[in-house]
């Protein structure tokens, strides 16, 4: 191919300015090859007639094609030609800048090698630690959210226990149960975890509920209605919330003898229950107190004579005026339904003492041989021995206030035997209080100057408690069952009894 070559060289299209740098096709280009094969195998005609006008349809083709993809690749073309005119100025920047990457790339490893010397798990490590906890928290998120619902739900259990519709004894007993459940589970979480800040807030959050809880059962002990059963489950339910209450070591393991035979200092008296006894009595002495003083009313109206009878209204001029069975009536209406009162309720906190504290109860003192034991200290006195003391001088202040405005020799004598019959009824239980009626004697010596006595008859309180232990004694044998008269038809009555 290179003659044929060479002899169209001299055709081929020159330049038209100088800027036009398109170089001739070279003899070795595929297309140059071609093409010089193709003619070769042309005939003359055909290079005469069809070979031109088949190079302008290709010409124009080729033109078509080239215009086609100049407007499809215009911004293409204008956005390749804006970045190649400023390549010359983005390629000294480049190599400036991979520069100061080659420089900074020891110091990057030295840094990368710290950092992993510094933050290796084999170390110790303050930011590590905190990560690794804030990792734990993250993964036991749940069990951290029911921890800190602990207190909020102990409070619900409690506040359940002390809504008034529950007023069903399971309901109670089994709220009173989950919250100490509840309570048992924090105390275990605090002894597991004694330097846990937020263990600790959560301890003193249920120890204010359990705070709460004790005084709702220690108000419950103060209601008016309050029964046996209810007493005990709330005792019950108090040893196991108050724990310190039971085992407070109230009565001494060795108590002193004494040389009175008493109830309240005996060896052998020891509590068991610590100081829930006493808080027992306390609430039942305040119920005691508030239902006595519904009495008010009467009691003012018995204060009144009470002043009168102090400023000597109660002179013989008084008693001309008003009869002698209206002298003092107000203060026996008051002393009596008092006495009935006191007798109701002093019989039912002892008996119900008795029957929750069976270990705390007073025995009597057993005589010791062992000389050391006299040299023992004294415990204090069993809490119903005190209590039992407690009523009976209260009773006592309000006769002695009260009992001397009464002038009417039966209404007094009425009141003394209802007096007696209180004192028998707590005898049944340990605490009788009837020779308290020989002291009251001193405080009647005033009121008493309409009465027949002589100096030869026996005093008041002495024929009161005769006839008391005879309508006690006729009591007790129709009780029995063998009650009945003699063969000369008089009653069975007891042998006298002296002053």
């Amino acid at each position: 191919m290179d003659p044929l070559y060479e002899l169209l060289a001299p055709y081929f299209d020159r330049p038209e300015s100088p800027s036009d740098h398109l170089p001739p096709p070279a003899a070795s280009d595929a297309h140059t090859v071609s093409y010089l094969t193709r003619l070769s195998t042309l005939s003359l005609g055909d290079l005469a007639s069809t070979e031109p006008a088949s190079l302008l349809h290709s010409a124009q083709q080729h033109l078509r094609s080239l215009q086609a993809l100049s407007k499809r690749s215009q911004k293409a073309v204008i956005a390749s030609s804006s970045h190649l005119s400023n390549l010359t100025s983005i390629l000294p920047i480049l190599g400036s800048q991979t520069k100061a990457l080659q420089d900074g790339i020891p110091e990057l490893e030295t840094a990368a090698s710290e950092f992993a010397t510094k933050y290796n798990r084999s170390t110790e490590n303050a930011v590590l630690d905190r990560r690794k906890r804030t990792m734990l928290l993250s993964g036991n998120v749940d069990r951290v959210t029911d921890v800190l619902e602990l207190p909020t739900l102990l409070s619900s259990t409690v506040s359940a226990a002390q809504a008034p519709g529950t007023s069903s004894s399971s309901s109670t007993s089994t709220s009173y149960a989950s919250a100490l459940d509840l309570h048992a589970h924090i105390r275990r979480l605090n002894t597991l975890y004694p330097h846990s800040e937020l263990v600790g807030g959560i301890m003193k959050q249920a120890e204010s509920e359990i705070q709460n809880l004790t005084t709702i059962l220690i108000t419950a002990l103060q209601s008016p209605s309050l029964k046996l059963a209810g007493a005990m489950r709330t005792i019950g339910w108090l040893r196991r919330v108050t724990p310190d209450l039971a085992e407070d070591g109230y009565a001494t393991t060795k108590q002193h003898a004494t040389s009175a035979r008493a109830l309240t200092m005996s060896k052998d008296a020891q509590s068991e229950d610590g100081a829930l006894g006493s808080v027992f009595l306390i609430c039942r002495l305040r119920t005691l107190h508030m239902t006595l003083n519904a009495l008010d009313p009467l009691r003012e109206l018995a204060d009144n004579e009470t002043t009168r009878r102090q400023q000597g209204l109660n002179s013989k001029l008084l008693k001309q005026q008003v009869s002698a069975s209206a002298l003092g009536s107000q203060s026996e209406r008051y002393l009596k339904r008092y006495i009935e009162i006191f007798r109701e309720q002093s019989f039912s906190i002892i008996s119900m003492y008795k029957s929750i504290f069976p270990s705390s109860l007073p025995t009597p003192e057993i005589a010791s041989s062992d000389e050391g034991d006299e040299e023992a200290s004294p415990g204090l006195p069993s809490p119903l021995a005190s209590f039992a003391l407690h009523l009976s001088a209260t009773l006592s202040r309000e006769l002695q206030q009260y009992l001397p405005n009464i002038a009417d020799k039966q209404a007094r004598e009425s009141l003394l035997t209802q007096v007696l019959y209180c004192a028998g009824s707590l005898g049944r239980l340990g605490a009788d209080f009837g020779l308290m009626v020989a002291m009251l004697e001193a405080d009647l010596e005033g009121s008493l100057e309409d009465t027949e006595d002589t100096a030869d008859a026996d005093p008041e309180w002495v024929q009161v408690m005769k006839k008391h232990r005879v309508q006690a004694s006729r009591l007790e044998v129709l009780s029995r069952g063998v009650g009945g008269r003699k063969a000369s038809g008089e009653v069975l009555s007891p042998p006298p009894v002296s002053a």
